[in-house]
């Protein structure tokens, strides 16, 4: 799979996407097909193998502290920074593996210094970078996988590793397993098995009943056989060549069943067995670990002890403290309490002051007017003529009065003095 994924990159891409036959020479461009976006992935795991080709777990993975990456890890975005940083620093070894010095490049450094410096040492191997170099600070992307495909190619140039062609493993025919126990059975029970075969409609089976039932009458019959012939007159060189004619026809083949429930049983005793000699092995360390804590646990125990012994005037101050301590807190909480209230009060008489300030603004701003002052003057004057006005008026009043009352005055004294009451009618009353 390498050598064709090597064949694919080298022959279809220069500088991260892949063209058609033509593009590039002045010929003729086809379109992109659908499969291109599917490309870079393609070229990922070509690079992943090529990256283990160069030992980069042991030699980069190890070194620098860093976890193995998927085999998509610079084509689907995940973390760009994470990826970036990763790309840089990948790029940075596989030009050092291929011969020429790179400093690793760092966190604090500028990305597009660094980029420029990888496309730099890029196409003085004679690679080409048709692309800018912005596509490379996302770090993840064809670019981005191009980049490290095509540097991972001059680390193997520069080693020396050529591709070879695959060696197929050849197939054997696996021979099939012969039962050992009952490999060699009569030509009746072949026949019976057969019958057996054609009648059953569920898996095959033989009953070892029958067979033993079988086999002992064939004993006996051939024990009464035996009993009648003293002496073979058979030859034993045809006799062999006939059993080697028919060695192969008796030859049976019995497959397992592994429904068969003598196999489950067989696996339940192996698996008991198994258990039972790892939990002795187990046991063992367990009991060991077993003391080992329980010894540590004394240890931690009388240690314990020794301390609160020993500290004890140290616990009795601390607590001391600590009722300190908090007798601090509650008074800390009662003066809180004050200062809001008093923060409060405060306040209210800013909010007070702030209403006299803006009044006596007011006033001072209606005292340095001098419209009022010119009304007041106003009506003063006004107020001294009428005041003149009322003067007059209660002057003539009083003149008006003070002539009637002499009028009156002179009018009494002259009706006293022309009066003459008469002598006579006073005697009647």
């Amino acid at each position: 799979m390498t050598a064709a994924l090597a064949v694919v990159t080298t022959s279809g891409l220069e500088d991260g996407v892949p063209r058609s036959r033509g593009e590039g020479t002045g010929e003729v461009v086809l379109e992109r097909g659908p499969g291109a976006a599917y490309h870079m992935f393609v070229v990922m795991e070509d690079l992943v193998e090529k990256l283990k080709l160069l030992r980069y777990e042991e030699e980069f993975l190890r070194k620098s502290n860093l976890k193995a990456q998927s085999r998509h890890y610079f084509a689907l975005p995940t973390n760009p920074g994470e990826q970036f940083y990763m790309f840089c620093t990948l790029a940075a070894w596989l030009i050092n593996k291929a011969g020429r010095p790179f400093e690793q490049p760092q966190e604090h450094d500028d990305p597009n210094a660094t980029i420029y410096n990888i496309l730099s040492k890029l196409r003085s191997f004679g690679r080409t970078a048709d692309f800018p170099p912005s596509k490379l600070k996302s770090g993840y992307g064809e670019h981005v996988c191009y980049v490290l495909d095509c540097l991972a190619e001059e680390a193997l140039k520069y080693i020396g590793f050529t591709w070879k062609r695959p060696i197929y493993p050849v197939e054997e025919l696996e021979e099939e397993s012969v039962a050992e126990d009952d490999a060699e059975l009569t030509l009746n029970k072949v026949d019976e098995e057969f019958v057996e075969e054609e009648t059953d409609n569920e898996e095959n089976f033989i009953d070892l009943n029958v067979l033993k039932a079988q086999t002992y009458h064939l004993d006996m019959n051939e024990t009464a056989k035996q009993e009648d012939i003293l002496e073979s007159t058979t030859d034993a060189a045809e006799w062999s060549l006939e059993v080697e004619r028919v060695l192969p026809q008796l030859k049976v083949t019995i497959r397992t069943d592994n429904k068969d429930w003598r196999i489950h049983v067989d696996q339940m005793h192996q698996h008991k067995s198994g258990i039972e000699s790892a939990l002795k092995e187990t046991k063992g360390f367990l009991d060991k670990l077993h003391n080992e804590i329980t010894r540590t646990l004394e240890k931690i125990g009388s240690r314990e002890k020794y301390i609160n012994n020993q500290l004890e005037n140290l616990v009795q101050e601390y607590r001391a403290a600590q009722a300190q301590l908090s007798e601090a807190k509650e008074r800390y909480q009662q003066g809180n309490g004050g200062v809001t209230e008093r923060t409060r009060l405060l306040s209210e008489v800013m909010e007070e002051l702030e209403k006299v300030k803006q009044e006596m603004e007011e006033k001072g701003s209606s005292m340095t007017d001098g419209a009022p002052l010119v009304k007041i003057k106003q009506s003063l004057t006004k107020l001294k003529q009428e005041t003149v006005e009322m003067d007059i008026r209660i002057g003539i009043v009083e003149h008006t009065l003070l002539q009637s009352k002499l009028k009156e005055k002179s009018n009494m004294t002259r009706n006293m003095h022309a009066t003459v009451i008469p002598e006579p009618a006073t005697g009647f009353y």
